[in-house]
């Protein structure tokens, strides 16, 4: 995964299924190959990914998985299967979908068995440090308080930012640290990058605009510019 990064969550959001969504997901790439810089990341629901896999190039992530492999477990998504999709990583711990501390442990080191990326939701400094120990390629704090509300944490909670920076640099230098909940502008995203991440993880602003592809332009290019800074 290259910094700066816009990750997009499309949820199960209306415009997320069939053409609408397969459109977004053609808007994120011509924006991400306009400018180049920025790694501008997908995450359409399971029904659309190998559709959307098949049609663009930028990375494609899963919005979860299930910490089971092949075998009889009805319902449940095994991590291998995402691989054999081809996609490029998997989302995992959003606040609306939840696991334990020891499932994430056995599907962050399943997926890089795999050569999958990981990008690891945590709703506090404290758990963000818990997830970090176990190596993901990257972390996104998020209070779920803030999701969905379109009140950045960035502006509401800035010390929840910056002390979950503190704690995971103590233990782990190297994973890509994103900022969730309530991302809703170009100038969210300069702020979650002044504050010391590496970009945002954003699902309604973009999902719910009437021109998806103005708001993710605007976001690429604050990105672009507040990281270059």
């Amino acid at each position: 995964m290259r910094v700066p990064v816009l990750a997009i969550n499309f949820k199960a959001y209306s415009t997320a299924f069939g053409e609408k969504g397969l459109n977004i997901a053609r808007a994120a790439e011509r924006v991400a190959k306009e400018f180049g810089t920025v790694e501008v990341i997908v995450i359409p629901p399971h029904t659309e990914l190998r559709r959307i896999v098949e049609s663009v190039e930028i990375p494609v992530f899963a919005q979860h998985a299930d910490p089971f492999d092949y075998g009889a477990h009805t319902g449940w998504l095994p991590i291998s299967a995402l691989k054999e999709i081809g996609v490029r990583g998997v989302l995992l711990n959003h606040s609306e979908h939840r696991l334990k501390l020891d499932e994430l442990a056995y599907l962050v080191e399943k997926a890089r068995a795999l050569d999958l990326e990981t990008l690891v939701c945590a709703d506090t400094p404290i758990s963000a440090a818990a997830v970090a120990a176990l190596r993901p390629t990257a972390l996104a704090v998020e209070p779920p308080e803030l999701i969905g509300t379109g009140i950045a944490v960035s502006k509401a909670k800035p010390e929840v930012i910056t002390n979950t920076v503190d704690r995971v640099r103590q233990i782990n230098k190297d994973v890509i640290l994103l900022t969730g909940a309530g991302i809703s502008s170009a100038e969210d995203v300069e702020a979650a990058i002044r504050l010391g991440t590496a970009g945002v993880l954003v699902a309604s602003a973009i999902m719910k605009a009437s021109e998806p592809e103005k708001v993710i332009r605007a976001m690429v290019e604050a990105a672009h510019r507040a990281y270059k800074k």
